[in-house]
């Protein structure tokens, strides 16, 4: 291997090779390194309860769950420099696979099991864990099938942005512990704001145009309002993002805020909308520009989500087709066949033992539903599995080429047809009320969990393609880190419960689980489901598809609140700006590489801290100073988020002369 102070990945690691041309990654596949040790172990799983506690935070907070990749290769690095670690580079890897289960699991149990207390259904602690659990471990085994078609057959095709930083923070970390001073100091400056916001309330979170006497006025009379969520986390997810995505989100969240809410209102105003018969009283002139879009505006953006899932899987047919025939030829060739040995770095678990886990994994849920009170009866049972097993396999290719593409997870789209799809069955066959929605949830979070932990290990496996790790090692321990990540997401989902709520006027946001919530009620309780909605946001997204614009973004857009849309833009201006200062485009890459080291701080640091001051809450400790944030919040509000604002700049765009 070369001097660890000029690392860097092979000339053709990110183009398409030459006929005869073979990818040689860092570490040598004819050489083995210590990978899987004590130490890589044990930091893995401290990793994977922290992180999957400050996901979970962010993601009920805000709606948005970070990936943990990068700060966890950050930290993963400064350790081993640190400690002088022989065989760091290839342990870090094992770290960042382990830890990085943080972000999948939380996405799945966040996005679906919140509902649960949203609709007042009784679910215990080991249902939720389960669905988590289960849901993770059919990901991956759903997904191990398919890693030579993505990593190896798709070499230079594919960007893969999430692993491609990963990879480069995993390298450059290597001669040095620069970065990680970056990220400490940003996860400090990010924590220490967001901590002073939500223990002291010093500031309000959120600053609206109903701040001013005229902005509520247009607010009561127009329904037109907006406004910008100041958090330190929110504005470096913005960053990460990018303005290219960030921009087509704020497009839709605009086209709901700004045109479709005003518009509801001057044609229906003085009229009672009541399109899933719950007996809604109030008519549209009555209701804020929040509860039109809570109650109507929302809609509009599932019906947008599951048309893009839809549309994801018919584009994705020939990936399915393709990747699934490498799976069969790779289960027929028999051992030695070839009269050659596979080298380390192609090496996966067997697909035998894939196979075998899959029918185990298939058993063990048929046996969660049918003997866990999930469902009334093993037919009931039966029918839950099929949904789980068809639309986690179908899906679990339309995650991974997502992530390999834009390094984005349209898992909430997937699950909410996944919902509409289990709600209008489990009706069918007898499975209604509370205890049907508790059923549709689970099964909701069984399939969202899958699919989301598919998506994040595909970013894993490439990530150990580059580098040189063996497969079948960072396969056979990334189930690990979804039982600890399972544990740990549903333990602090317990808390915020009780501390926070996910219903009342200082819930938390939850706007996945509210979206999930909204599909199913109606559907488990004798009404009906807004087809009308969700037939205009299927109209949308083809529209929008058909004009080569990503109708999965836009989408989601139109059904998260606009405060927490317009700090995305904010962001990924930001990240535009340092990235476009300079002539040299290396100056460049280098600025927006600092920025996301940046904004990861802030990211984590504002997470973590979040969850500091739940727990505070939750023993109890009030130090939040309402009657100043009620009067002076907003207007305060501004200087630190300007201030923010300008140490993201001036930090990233400050490199070190070498």
């Amino acid at each position: 291997m070369e001097d660890k102070k000029n690392l860097q990945l092979p000339e053709n690691a990110q183009r398409e090779l030459r006929p005869g041309e073979r990818y040689e990654p860092l570490l040598s596949p004819q050489k083995h390194f210590a990978e899987v040790t004590p130490y890589s172990v044990a930091i893995g799983i401290v990793m994977v309860i922290l992180f999957s506690a400050a996901a979970a935070y962010l993601g009920l907070k805000v709606g948005q769950v970070f990936e943990a990749a990068i700060p966890i290769a950050i930290i993963a690095v400064g350790l081993t420099s640190a400690l002088k670690k022989k065989d760091g580079l290839s342990q870090n890897v094992i770290i960042q696979s382990i830890g990085g289960c943080s972000g999948a699991v939380v996405a799945g149990a966040i996005f679906t099991l919140p509902a649960i207390y949203i609709l007042g259904v009784e679910v215990n602690f080991w249902q939720m864990f389960l669905s988590s659990l289960l849901g993770g471990v059919l990901g991956i085994l759903f997904l191990i099938p398919f890693r030579k078609y993505f990593v190896s057959e798709m070499h230079g095709k594919y960007p893969f942005p999430e692993a491609t930083a990963t990879t480069q923070v995993l390298i450059s970390g290597e001669g040095g512990g620069s970065e990680a001073k970056t990220l400490v100091a940003a996860g400090l400056i990010g924590g220490l704001y967001d901590f002073i916001v939500a223990t002291f309330g010093a500031w309000s979170e959120v600053i609206t145009t109903t701040v001013t006497g005229i902005g509520q006025t247009i607010a009561n009379k127009a329904k037109l309002m907006f406004g910008v969520n100041t958090g330190a986390a929110v504005l470096g997810l913005g960053y990460i993002i990018g303005l290219k995505y960030a921009f087509i989100i704020c497009c839709g969240s605009l086209l709901v805020w700004l045109v479709i809410i005003p518009l509801m209102n001057l044609i229906w105003g003085g009229s009672v909308i009541d399109l899933m018969h719950t007996g809604v009283a109030q008519t549209i002139g009555e209701m804020g520009p929040e509860q039109i879009f809570k109650d109507y505006a929302r809609h509009i953006g599932i019906g947008g989500i599951a048309t893009a899932g839809i549309i994801g899987i018919i584009k994705s047919f020939g990936v399915i087709k393709s990747a699934a025939g490498l799976a069969v030829n790779e289960f027929k060739k028999k051992p030695g066949a070839t009269g050659e040995k596979a080298l380390r770095t192609e090496e996966d678990l067997s697909m035998k033992t894939i196979v075998f886990g899959i029918i185990i994994a298939l058993l063990a849920i048929f046996a969660f539903f049918a003997f866990g009170g999930v469902v009334n009866n093993i037919g009931q049972a039966i029918i839950a599995l099929v949904i789980v097993a068809l639309i986690a396999f179908l899906f679990t290719t339309v995650a991974a080429n997502a992530i390999a593409i834009v390094g984005s997870n349209p898992v909430s789209g997937m699950t909410l047809m996944t919902l509409i799809i289990a709600s209008l069955i489990l009706v069918a066959v007898g499975l209604k009320g509370d205890r049907g929605m508790a059923a549709a949830l689970v099964i909701g979070g069984v399939v969202c969990t899958a699919l989301s932990v598919a998506g994040s290990f595909i970013t894993d496996l490439k990530i150990g393609y580059w580098i040189g790790s063996t497969p079948k090692t960072q396969e056979a321990w990334k189930f690990l880190g979804v039982a600890v990540s399972a544990v740990t997401v549903c333990g602090v989902m317990l808390v915020l419960n009780k501390t926070y709520g996910f219903t009342g006027d200082q819930a938390l946001v939850a706007p996945q689980a509210n979206a999930m919530a909204a599909v199913i009620q109606p559907m488990m309780n004798g009404g009906g489901a807004p087809w009308l909605l969700y037939g205009i946001g299927a109209a949308i997204a083809l529209i929008l598809n058909f004009c080569k614009v990503p109708a999965l973004p836009f989408a989601l857009g139109m059904f998260i609140p606009i405060q927490l849309n317009l700090p995305l833009l904010i962001g990924g201006a930001i990240s535009w700006y340092v990235g476009s200062r300079s002539k040299d485009k290396a100056v460049n890459e280098a600025r927006v590489n600092k920025g996301t080291l940046i904004a990861s701080g802030f990211i984590a640091g504002g997470a973590l801290m979040g969850v500091v001051s739940a727990i505070l809450k939750f023993a109890n400790v009030d130090l939040f100073m309402t009657g100043w944030n009620a009067k002076w919040g907003e207007a305060i509000s501004i200087i630190p988020y300007i201030c923010l604002i300008a140490y993201m700049i001036k930090a990233s765009m400050k490199l070190e002369k070498k």
